[in-house]
């Protein structure tokens, strides 16, 4: 799981290689963020404390970041996701750099993805109502540096997120 390489600086340093049994792990993980390590060590076909070794070595190589609860907002407070497109005035690396400083100030944008095609950014948020959009958009949106269009639609349902694991 761990080899050494000499790198550019004439330094050690270790390395985590990401074989098939961490992409299974990771799998397993994303499908059941609280499955016990016992449980995940013998879907894997590793010894617990194997398995737990590579949970952790991806934990501090930031291949797994953390864990979350997913929460069915029909049980839960009701939230509507928006899908916002960002265009912005221009596509260089200053405009890009101080949009993005910009988005991750806010904790109430879930989401943000540099994208390819029609818009530069989509972006997630989720609101109660849609006056909590309005504010979200003109505080918040409309302020950002650099914003040329803005385009957001409102999600009906998510249709996965009934999926079954």
């Amino acid at each position: 799981m761990i080899f050494r390489i000499f790198n550019q600086w004439n330094e050690y340093s270790a390395m985590p290689t990401y074989d098939r049994t961490d992409r299974e792990i990771v799998r397993l993980l994303r499908l059941d963020g609280r499955m016990t390590n016992a449980r995940l060590a013998e879907e894997v076909g590793l010894s617990p404390s194997a398995c737990l070794r590579r949970v952790k070595l991806m934990e501090e190589a930031g291949i797994i970041r953390g864990y979350t609860a997913i929460v069915d907002s029909s049980k839960a407070e009701a939230m509507i996701a928006v899908i916002i497109n960002i265009t912005l005035e221009r596509q260089t690396e200053e405009y890009l750099d101080r949009f993005e400083a910009a988005v991750r100030k806010y904790p109430e944008i879930r989401e943000c993805f540099l994208m390819t095609g029609g818009a530069d950014y989509l972006l997630r948020v989720e609101v109660a109502t849609a006056g909590d959009f309005e504010r979200i958009h003109k505080e918040i949106l409309s302020a950002m540096p650099g914003v040329l269009r803005i385009h957001s639609s409102f999600s009906i349902r998510n249709v996965l997120a009934s999926r079954r694991r």
